[in-house]
């Protein structure tokens, strides 16, 4: 389960999306890939110009960042970071405050990942208004990728 801010929670976001895929990879080759923001280009269609502040390779507890995604300038916090198991940033831009979060639980097979992001801003509503299913489709493919990624190996 999602721990929220309360700010955050869903009852009190204009948008709200879940999405899960059970993996047959290691928790721990997943979570390796998952923190390592600086090379999510390279399997993330949607995810560019990475940057962590202070050089780092992998996101970590407080870890500040700035990437784009759809279009949209971000800048992210590591809010929560507990290692192998979750993982939450809060975003911004003009018009979009948001917070993503990720729960990477093992199983017999490997693990089940769960991708949850609320929304709020006027920026958000409007895209979500225009393209409600949008938001789903952008993070199941992320969650694609994360798997047919992990199945490759370790990250460099």
């Amino acid at each position: 389960m999602i721990t929220w801010p309360e700010k955050y929670a869903p009852e009190r976001t204009a948008v709200h999306v879940h999405n899960e895929l059970e993996m047959n990879v290691p928790q721990e080759r997943v979570w390796a890939w998952l923190i390592r923001a600086d090379i999510w280009p390279t399997w993330f269609s949607r995810a560019s110009d990475v940057r962590i502040q202070g050089g780092e390779k992998g996101l970590q507890a407080g870890s500040v960042f700035q990437w784009r995604t759809s279009g949209v300038n971000i800048q992210s916090k590591v809010e929560e970071f507990v290692p192998g198991e979750r993982l939450s940033w809060s975003a911004h831009a003009m018009g979009i405050d948001a917070y993503h979060a990720w729960l990477v639980e093992r199983t017999p097979s490997g693990c089940r990942v769960v991708t949850e992001e609320n929304q709020n801003g006027w920026l958000a509503r409007l895209s979500h208004a225009i393209r409600p299913n949008s938001m789903s489709r952008l993070h199941q493919a992320w969650l694609e990728g994360l798997l047919e990624t992990a199945k490759a190996g370790l990250p460099p």
